[in-house]
């Protein structure tokens, strides 16, 4: 791959469930500086506003290391549902979990999957991410960042 002068070359992997994906309003795509990969089984055609269309979890994150996605992957986001995230923590490049605590009650079918607290430590202080109770629209939240401890510091 050539090196374009002025190209931004920092873009973020975003791994999406099938239905995560269909969750969302189209008005939100694109997001700037993004790639998306949907993971499906019955899919057949990427879904629209999407890069990619994966049949597993691995083989998303594979398009991120091999050419030419590795020259211009910086990070890999995942955003849901359960299966990708529980398919995320037991990936051995997963080393940080950006989590919100949403401070409400809402009616939902999808949540974040218990993880091992013992190894994915939380961090009272992380670069550019506020650690108060934050408020909007009447909801408190708080943003929480965890990172993985090394297997042998456990």
């Amino acid at each position: 791959m050539a090196i374009c002068p002025g190209v931004y070359r920092n873009f973020n992997l975003m791994i999406w469930g099938r239905h995560c994906w269909n969750s969302h309003p189209e008005n939100i795509y694109p997001l700037p500086n993004s790639l998306h990969v949907v993971l499906s089984k019955t899919l057949t055609n990427v879904p629209n506003y999407a890069h990619f269309l994966c049949r597993d979890f691995e083989s998303a994150v594979r398009l991120a290391a091999e050419h030419p996605l590795s020259d211009v992957i910086e990070t890999i986001w995942i955003l849901g549902g359960t299966q990708v995230y529980e398919d995320a923590l037991q990936h051995p490049w997963c080393d940080l979990l950006y989590l919100t605590d949403v401070m409400a009650d809402f009616d939902c079918d999808v949540f974040f999957p218990e993880f091992d607290r013992k190894l994915f430590q939380l961090q009272e202080r992380f670069p550019d991410v506020p650690s108060d109770i934050q408020e909007e629209n009447g909801i408190k939240f708080q943003c929480q960042v965890f990172k993985k401890e090394a297997a042998d510091s456990i």
